[in-house]
């Protein structure tokens, strides 16, 4: 029988998860899978989870948000373990997931998993360290990291908005120097976001985001009059197109380098990044993943 092993974070979301572990068990075990399951929490850190995977493991079941997704493809990374990866997102952010056309229902999302073939997507890349979804400095980037995780669990999306609102009153100009073959910027900005996927917090902002064309999506909100910027995030809120739009820079590429001396941190899928300077690429076909909408 095929093993899979099944990583899941029993805190993500509203814990849905804990409740459906017997649907993923019986969906795959239909199918001929071994589900050998892993629980993350504080007392096992997730690379126990890998340290067993042998050529007898067809994928690598994650459930949980995109920092749960993170952490695991950057563990598969490090010990150069090249399976497939299935998502199931059960967590507060499931940005990727729904890009990549991942149900929300577990027993639909298994089925669509199983009855799925590998696709090589794009992987985005900070110094050392992979993202699946994005890359953020500036304003709002360190929300995820302060914000309270039981709060996070109580009232799920609501926390990042309540926690960044306290943010717009303290707007600073940050200096940045972001070098690239398709852009050059050298100046004040408030934003960087940089996609391999299409959302931040359900909002779709990358919308000429794709999942397999070797580039990122580059977003810098320039620093300016506050009446302005507060326009320019309410545009982007509604889901407006940014081409020239004053105030914005949108660009792609496959690789760039960001330079700040601001004292800043970075945040890469909703966990904290590496410190500036950023050599930051996209990985054409780095990750293999199941459960892809033929769509994409």
């Amino acid at each position: 029988m095929n093993k899979v092993k099944f990583i899941y974070n029993p805190y993500s979301g509203e814990k849905t998860i804990v409740y459906n572990i017997e649907n993923v068990i019986r969906i795959h075990q239909k199918y001929g899978y071994q589900i050998i399951p892993f629980r993350v929490s504080f007392e096992f850190d997730m690379k126990e989870a890998f340290k067993d995977i042998d050529k007898s493991y067809k994928y690598i079941l994650v459930a949980g948000g995109d920092g749960t997704v993170d952490t695991a493809v950057n563990h598969m990374k490090r010990l150069n373990i090249n399976i497939p990866i299935a998502i199931l997102p059960v967590g507060t952010a499931n940005d990727f997931a729904k890009f990549i056309g991942m149900s929300e229902n577990i027993e639909e999302a298994c089925e669509q998993i199983v009855n799925s073939i590998p696709k090589k997507l794009d992987l985005g890349k900070v110094n050392d360290k992979y993202f699946i979804n994005v890359a953020s400095t500036g304003l709002f980037t360190d929300v995820s990291q302060k914000t309270d995780v039981n709060l996070k669990n109580t009232i799920g999306k609501l926390a990042y908005y309540v926690k960044g609102l306290e943010q717009l009153t303290n707007l600073r100009k940050l200096k940045v120097r972001v070098k690239s073959e398709n852009a050059v910027f050298d100046g004040n900005m408030y934003l960087m976001l940089i996609f391999n996927g299409q959302t931040a917090g359900n909002l779709k902002f990358a919308y000429k985001a794709e999942i397999d064309d070797g580039l990122l999506d580059i977003i810098i909100i320039k620093a300016g009059m506050i009446k302005d910027t507060i326009a320019l995030f309410i545009k982007m809120l509604r889901g407006d197109h940014l081409e020239n739009t004053s105030g914005l820079l949108y660009f792609k590429s496959n690789k760039i380098e960001i330079y700040c001396d601001e004292g800043i941190v970075t945040d890469i899928d909703g966990e904290r990044g590496p410190d500036f300077p950023l050599m930051v690429e996209c990985i054409k076909g780095g990750l293999e993943v199941l459960g892809i909408q033929e769509k994409l």
